[in-house]
């Protein structure tokens, strides 16, 4: 199995990007659902740092299972993607709603993260072999 390294970490680099502005934009509606988010107006660096390092772990895995799969057009990786999140985030998700009282709005825009993360990840890392 060959897994382009530049690739994952272009890949990790953009989605943290790319949530760190979503939560920007949606940090409001994020503090009146979250009493973690209300509490901090910007995260310490630590945090920062494991999210890096999150992103890299998913970018490394989705490239993994990318390669496993054989994806390397456009269409299988969004599919892929999909699927992903449908049976990842999205599963968990529905039970942090349905049992520990998460709000569904919270829950929402955390789906919508995961989203757009998996989707990005799933067409960086499937595209650039």
């Amino acid at each position: 199995m060959h897994l382009n390294y530049l690739a994952i970490i272009v890949a990790a680099l953009a989605v943290f990007v790319f949530a760190a502005g979503y939560y920007i934009v949606l940090a409001r509606p994020r503090a009146r659902l979250s009493p973690a988010a209300a509490s901090r107006s910007r995260p310490p660096a630590w945090l920062m740092g494991l999210e890096l390092f999150k992103s890299l772990v998913v970018a490394g895995a989705v490239a993994g299972l990318a390669a496993i799969a054989g994806i390397t057009d456009l269409g299988s990786a969004l599919k892929f993607a999909l699927a992903l999140w449908i049976a990842f985030p999205v599963v968990l998700l529905v039970g942090s709603v349905t049992q520990e009282n998460m709000p569904w709005k919270l829950a929402a825009i955390h789906s919508g993260d995961w989203l757009a993360k998996l989707v990005i990840i799933s067409v960086v890392v499937s595209l650039w072999r």
